[in-house]
Protein backbone atom coordinates (compact mmCIF):
# COMPACT_ATOMS: atom_id res chain seq x y z
CA UNK A 1 0.00 0.00 0.00
CA UNK A 2 3.11 2.30 0.99
CA UNK A 3 4.43 2.23 -2.48
CA UNK A 4 1.06 2.41 -4.33
CA UNK A 5 1.03 5.82 -2.55
CA UNK A 6 4.14 6.58 -3.33
CA UNK A 7 3.46 5.92 -6.89
CA UNK A 8 0.84 7.96 -6.85
CA UNK A 9 2.25 10.98 -5.30
CA UNK A 10 5.44 10.72 -7.86
CA UNK A 11 2.72 10.46 -11.02
CA UNK A 12 0.57 13.43 -9.80
CA UNK A 13 3.94 15.59 -9.22
CA UNK A 14 5.21 14.75 -12.74
CA UNK A 15 1.80 15.80 -14.36
CA UNK A 16 2.02 19.05 -12.00
CA UNK A 17 5.51 19.80 -13.29
CA UNK A 18 4.53 18.90 -17.07
CA UNK A 19 1.47 21.34 -17.16
CA UNK A 20 3.21 24.24 -15.25
CA UNK A 21 4.45 26.82 -17.04
CA UNK A 22 6.15 29.67 -16.27
CA UNK A 23 5.40 33.12 -15.62
CA UNK A 24 7.31 36.15 -16.32
CA UNK A 25 8.53 37.93 -13.27
CA UNK A 26 7.40 41.71 -14.78
CA UNK A 27 5.70 42.72 -17.75
CA UNK A 28 5.04 46.25 -18.91
CA UNK A 29 3.03 47.50 -21.54
CA UNK A 30 -0.55 48.82 -23.05
CA UNK A 31 -3.96 47.22 -22.73
CA UNK A 32 -6.13 48.54 -25.78
CA UNK A 33 -10.12 47.93 -25.62
CA UNK A 34 -13.12 49.41 -25.29
CA UNK A 35 -15.36 50.04 -21.81
CA UNK A 36 -17.09 53.21 -20.97
CA UNK A 37 -14.23 55.04 -22.79
CA UNK A 38 -11.28 53.77 -20.91
CA UNK A 39 -9.78 52.40 -24.71
CA UNK A 40 -6.46 52.61 -23.39
CA UNK A 41 -4.65 51.82 -20.17
CA UNK A 42 -1.03 51.08 -18.58
CA UNK A 43 -0.33 47.74 -17.54
CA UNK A 44 2.09 46.06 -15.28
CA UNK A 45 2.09 42.79 -13.88
CA UNK A 46 4.28 41.16 -10.94
CA UNK A 47 4.90 37.44 -10.79
CA UNK A 48 3.68 36.16 -7.50
CA UNK A 49 4.54 32.55 -7.79
CA UNK A 50 4.53 29.84 -10.05
CA UNK A 51 1.15 29.92 -11.40
CA UNK A 52 -0.43 33.56 -9.60
CA UNK A 53 0.45 37.15 -10.61
CA UNK A 54 -0.67 40.87 -10.03
CA UNK A 55 -1.91 43.32 -12.50
CA UNK A 56 -2.38 47.10 -12.15
CA UNK A 57 -3.70 48.76 -14.83
CA UNK A 58 -3.97 52.89 -15.12
CA UNK A 59 -6.45 54.61 -17.74
CA UNK A 60 -7.17 57.93 -18.63
CA UNK A 61 -9.45 59.41 -20.93
CA UNK A 62 -10.48 62.68 -22.35
CA UNK A 63 -13.37 62.90 -24.37
CA UNK A 64 -15.96 65.59 -25.88
CA UNK A 65 -18.21 65.22 -22.38
CA UNK A 66 -15.94 63.78 -20.06
CA UNK A 67 -12.08 62.97 -18.13
CA UNK A 68 -11.46 60.24 -16.29
CA UNK A 69 -9.33 58.17 -14.92
CA UNK A 70 -9.34 54.78 -13.58
CA UNK A 71 -7.06 52.08 -11.65
CA UNK A 72 -7.67 48.56 -11.82
CA UNK A 73 -5.69 45.86 -9.46
CA UNK A 74 -6.52 42.14 -10.02
CA UNK A 75 -4.97 39.38 -8.79
CA UNK A 76 -4.49 36.37 -11.78
CA UNK A 77 -4.12 32.47 -11.88
CA UNK A 78 -2.29 31.31 -15.32
CA UNK A 79 -2.65 27.98 -16.21
CA UNK A 80 -0.77 26.71 -19.82
CA UNK A 81 -2.61 25.03 -22.64
CA UNK A 82 -0.12 24.62 -25.08
CA UNK A 83 4.36 25.81 -24.85
CA UNK A 84 3.59 29.57 -24.48
CA UNK A 85 0.26 29.63 -25.18
CA UNK A 86 -1.71 30.40 -21.77
CA UNK A 87 -5.28 31.38 -20.42
CA UNK A 88 -5.37 32.91 -16.78
CA UNK A 89 -8.99 34.26 -14.38
CA UNK A 90 -9.09 36.79 -12.11
CA UNK A 91 -10.83 38.92 -9.94
CA UNK A 92 -10.04 42.53 -8.34
CA UNK A 93 -11.29 45.94 -8.08
CA UNK A 94 -11.02 49.13 -9.68
CA UNK A 95 -11.28 52.93 -8.56
CA UNK A 96 -11.49 56.13 -10.50
CA UNK A 97 -12.69 59.35 -11.29
CA UNK A 98 -14.58 61.39 -13.57
CA UNK A 99 -15.72 65.12 -13.94
CA UNK A 100 -17.82 66.14 -16.74
CA UNK A 101 -17.54 68.72 -19.42
CA UNK A 102 -20.12 71.74 -21.12
CA UNK A 103 -22.76 70.04 -18.98
CA UNK A 104 -23.02 67.30 -20.46
CA UNK A 105 -25.57 65.36 -18.19
CA UNK A 106 -25.00 68.02 -16.04
CA UNK A 107 -21.72 69.45 -14.45
CA UNK A 108 -21.09 66.52 -12.47
CA UNK A 109 -17.58 64.90 -10.15
CA UNK A 110 -17.23 61.81 -8.63
CA UNK A 111 -15.24 58.82 -7.51
CA UNK A 112 -16.32 55.26 -8.65
CA UNK A 113 -15.63 51.52 -7.16
CA UNK A 114 -16.43 48.61 -9.13
CA UNK A 115 -15.97 44.96 -8.56
CA UNK A 116 -14.03 43.49 -11.68
CA UNK A 117 -13.12 39.95 -13.29
CA UNK A 118 -10.66 39.34 -15.95
CA UNK A 119 -10.83 35.55 -18.04
CA UNK A 120 -8.71 35.71 -21.11
CA UNK A 121 -5.55 34.35 -23.20
CA UNK A 122 -2.38 35.20 -24.18
CA UNK A 123 0.69 33.93 -25.56
CA UNK A 124 4.17 34.24 -24.71
CA UNK A 125 6.87 35.09 -27.43
CA UNK A 126 10.14 33.72 -27.33
CA UNK A 127 11.25 37.59 -27.44
CA UNK A 128 10.21 39.37 -24.72
CA UNK A 129 6.59 40.07 -25.82
CA UNK A 130 3.42 38.81 -24.49
CA UNK A 131 0.06 39.65 -26.26
CA UNK A 132 -3.15 39.03 -24.92
CA UNK A 133 -6.61 38.92 -25.27
CA UNK A 134 -9.20 38.98 -22.08
CA UNK A 135 -12.86 40.12 -21.50
CA UNK A 136 -13.85 41.89 -18.46
CA UNK A 137 -16.73 42.81 -16.78
CA UNK A 138 -16.91 45.49 -14.25
CA UNK A 139 -19.98 45.74 -12.04
CA UNK A 140 -20.17 49.68 -9.99
CA UNK A 141 -19.90 49.21 -6.26
CA UNK A 142 -20.50 53.30 -5.76
CA UNK A 143 -20.91 55.98 -8.19
CA UNK A 144 -20.72 53.86 -11.23
CA UNK A 145 -19.06 55.33 -13.92
CA UNK A 146 -20.76 55.26 -17.55
CA UNK A 147 -24.62 54.56 -17.99
CA UNK A 148 -25.72 51.47 -15.82
CA UNK A 149 -23.66 49.47 -13.21
CA UNK A 150 -22.22 46.58 -15.42
CA UNK A 151 -19.23 47.66 -17.71
CA UNK A 152 -18.09 44.67 -20.57
CA UNK A 153 -14.87 45.21 -22.04
CA UNK A 154 -12.67 43.23 -24.60
CA UNK A 155 -9.28 44.04 -25.20
CA UNK A 156 -5.73 43.48 -26.46
CA UNK A 157 -2.91 43.36 -23.97
CA UNK A 158 1.01 44.38 -25.63
CA UNK A 159 3.65 43.75 -22.77
CA UNK A 160 7.41 43.67 -22.49
CA UNK A 161 8.91 40.96 -20.39
CA UNK A 162 11.78 41.58 -18.06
Amino acid sequence: MKKIFVFIVVVFAFFVKMSAQEISPHTIGIRIGDSDGFNTEITYQRKLGYTNRLEADLGFNSSTYYNAWKLTGLYQWVWNIDKGFNWYVGAGAGIGSWHTKNNYKTDNNAMFVNATGDIGIEYNFEIPLLISLDFRPEIGLVNNFGNNDLGLDIALGLRYQF
